[in-house]
């Protein structure tokens, strides 16, 4: 099987072919440039290096959200676009249950965290069963604080990963009582090869999508959307 996996939900943009079971070739880029100015060249050049036509492919997977609005709605665009003109169907992968892949033969609970501002993450809690990724909270908006008292509830080692890391591990190292660990670096960002993988084992559940009914899930509105309404509230 092929798929050309994409990740641009957060600060870092990727792309990765899986062909049968291995990653042939994946670009991922954190240096701060804007996904629309990396992502389709970065496509291009993961599809050259594998020697695999996008004629080729079986389906494309996504990082279907949440994340950053506009890199959700640069991936949707592209996915979509792609999927239309090839014909192929997408694979939405939840965008934390890509992330807490990367960790998969983690022992304990795997966290994703992503930076959603105001206190707020957008997180979700997983386990490794079987072989299986299992969501044992579901992807969400949260505060941090009252993520790490839900966590409290479960005697189990904590895997922390994601761009919500940095920004706060000083609360996290604080008030967390669970053992924990962070990711090492190379694990701890969104990679377009673990959407690949994780996409692959979905197609075969069924979890596939047309390109026209494929649309980014966001779990809350965008800042602006708060801004207007609190203006309107206001008046």
């Amino acid at each position: 099987m092929k798929i050309l996996g994409v990740d641009s939900s957060g600060l870092v943009a990727s792309a990765a072919i899986l062909s049968g079971d291995a990653i042939v070739a994946e670009f991922t880029v954190n240096n701060k440039q804007t996904h629309s100015q990396t992502l389709l060249p970065m496509i291009k050049e993961v599809v050259d290096y594998a020697g695999i036509p996008l004629e080729e492919l079986d389906a494309i997977a996504v990082a279907a959200g949440p994340g950053s609005f506009t890199g959700l709605r640069i991936g949707s665009a592209t996915v979509k676009g792609l999927g239309l003109v090839l014909d192929k169907p997408v694979i939405p992968v939840p965008t934390l249950e890509g992330l807490a892949y990367q960790l998969a033969e983690a022992d304990g609970f795997i966290c994703p965290v992503m930076d959603a501002r105001r206190n707020q993450v957008y997180t979700g809690v997983y386990e490794m069963r079987e072989g299986e990724l299992v969501s044992v909270i579901d992807q969400c908006a949260m505060d941090i604080h009252d993520l790490l008292k839900e966590l409290a509830k479960y005697p189990v080692k904590i895997h922390f990963l994601g761009d919500g890391v940095p920004v706060y591990e000083e609360i996290i190292r604080e008030e967390i009582v669970n053992e924990y660990q962070f990711a090492p670096c190379h694990l701890s960002r969104q990679r377009a090869a673990a959407v690949a993988a994780l996409g692959e084992r979905y197609y075969h559940q069924g979890r596939i999508e047309t390109a026209a009914e494929h649309r980014p899930v966001y779990l809350r509105k965008s800042q602006a959307e708060r801004e207007r309404e609190e203006k309107l509230n206001a008046n």
